[in-house]
This record gives structure tokens, sequence and C-alpha cells, in this order.
């Protein structure tokens, strides 16, 4: 099984740019998208009918946006879809903000030989120091941390059984965590949204470095532990000067893997395309193939 995630910066110009043509060359049988920007019927008329296409779009419009795909011919299915994170989240605040909508989308995956598990496209907040929108950042961060900790809790629960119900979380995160995941570390760390050691320390909490997981944490960074200790992959370039031609990235994009799935990953691949005016997006697409069969 093979699932991409991809931010496309706005579907619309994603197929005007050439997503479209990449999808006719890829073999990827699930696809998580962010910032969709689109409604549900125009992305599903863009993808066709070889893809089952979900999506929750943001309330505010042009805005965020997410999405679920899965190739109609490859063996896997998406159902019992579930937009944003469990509402009890904001019972203090009365209901979620709208700030917050079109950023989280779950669904159930079956697939070959009574295979399941949670899959979910993810797009947190970028955030700007020193703004409302940071403070949206941070807020936002502590519910998908509650989030996160639920769907650990319940694949260590389910260990051993004959459903274990493992989850995989894949966005942009639009947080790098440590120095070998954006080329500029000195000059942005502690001074830009997205290198601030406050938010690095929620990924931290969330997510091991190895594939088989760490006491006390409830998922995987599957590329980074694929990668291994290593600058990169990158899989997001500024549109701005030569950043992508001299591979000044950052990355900003996440396999999230309950340890149950983490420890199917075989191999982790940034998609870049071979000139920056050929690129369909300002992110890359990350892959990971999972092996169920062992």
């Amino acid at each position: 099984m093979k699932v991409t995630t991809v931010n496309v910066n706005g579907v619309r110009a994603a197929f005007r740019k050439g997503l479209g043509d990449w999808l006719d060359n890829d073999d990827s049988d699930l696809l998580c998208l962010q910032e969709v920007r689109a409604t549900p019927s125009d992305t599903q008329d863009l993808f066709g009918p070889a893809w089952d296409v979900h999506v929750w779009p943001c309330r505010v419009k042009g805005r965020a946006g997410v999405a679920l795909g899965a190739r109609r011919d490859s063996g896997w299915e998406i159902d019992s879809i579930t937009e944003g994170l469990p509402p009890d989240f904001y019972t203090e605040i009365g209901g979620e903000p709208d700030v917050d909508s079109g950023r989280w989308l779950e669904g159930e995956i079956h697939g070959p030989d009574g295979v399941t598990f949670t899959l979910v496209s993810a797009y947190l907040h970028s955030g700007e120091l020193n703004t409302e929108k940071q403070e949206q950042k941070l807020a936002y961060l502590k519910r998908v941390g509650k989030r996160v900790d639920q769907l650990g809790a319940r694949a260590v629960a389910g260990a051993g059984s004959n459903t274990p119900q493992e989850a995989l979380i894949c966005g942009d995160f639009n947080i790098v965590r440590t120095a070998r995941d954006i080329k500029n570390w000195k000059p942005n760390h502690n001074k830009t949204s997205g290198v601030m050691d406050e938010e690095i320390a929620f990924l931290d909490a969330w997510m091991a470095d190895t594939l088989s997981g760490q006491d006390g944490l409830p998922c995987v960074d599957v590329g980074r532990a694929l990668a291994g200790d290593t600058d990169g992959p990158y899989t997001w370039w500024s549109w701005r000067g030569k950043a992508y031609d001299n591979n000044a990235g950052w990355r900003l994009d996440y396999h999230m893997a309950t340890p149950g799935l983490a420890g199917k990953a075989q191999s982790a691949a940034v998609y870049r395309a071979p000139a920056y005016d050929a690129r369909f997006t300002d992110h890359a697409p990350l892959t990971v193939a999972y092996n169920f069969a062992e």
C-alpha cells in the first residue's frame, strides 16, 4: 500500500499546473490532501471517476480544506468519514472556530485480507509570530495533541487483537522538528513561526524517530525514521528567489503513524519536480509504502 500526502496549495491551480499528469504516472493507493480550497463537487470532478475523494472544506472561503482519496481499483476503500476534531474539545469556547475547520479529516480504511486503520489528512495552522494567528496555532496544537493521544491509546489497547486499531496521520504540520528539517536553521530558530521551540515541543511529544516507537510517545515520525540522521528530505520550498534550485527547503509534511502501523513502513520518497517551473505546488508529495504481508 502506498500513501501520499501533499499540500496542493489550491487543487484547481494544482491541476492546471500538472497534478493530473503526475497522478497518471503515480501508483499511490491513498491520498491525503491539504489546502484544497475548493468544494467537494469541484474536487471530485477534477479527480474523475478513477478516485473516491472526500473533502472537508474550510468555512472561511479560500482557506484550508482537507481531503482523503482512494484509487478505486486499488483494493483500498474509505468509509466512516469524520470531519474535524471531537466537538467536546471545544466546549470551553462554545464550539469550533471557523479557522479550525477544514483542517482534520478522518476516514476508516479497509483493504485486502481484512486490514483496517484510521487515516487522517491534517493541515495545521501556519501561524505568524506576535499575531492572533500564532495564538490560534498553539490552541489548535493542544487540541490535536489530545486526539493524537486518543488514537495512540486506542492502538495500544487493540494491540494483539484480531482487529488492531492503528492510525496514520498525514499532512502539512507547518513545523520543523530539528536543524535537519530546515536548510537555514540559525536565522529562523525561535524567530519564525514553524521553527519555535514551543511548537517543536508538541511534535516531540507525539512522535518517536524509530519505526518501533518509544515508550510514552503515541506515534512515530515515519519519514524521519526511514530517512535516518540526514538533512531533509525537505518537502516545501518558497516560490521566491532560488530556494528550490538551491534546495533551501523545510520538512513540513509528515506521516505520523501509531507504532504497529509504522512498523510496516518499507520506504519513503519525496517527489521533486525536475525544475522550479514544473511544480504543481510549493510542497512536494511525500509517499510511504507500507507492507501488510509480513
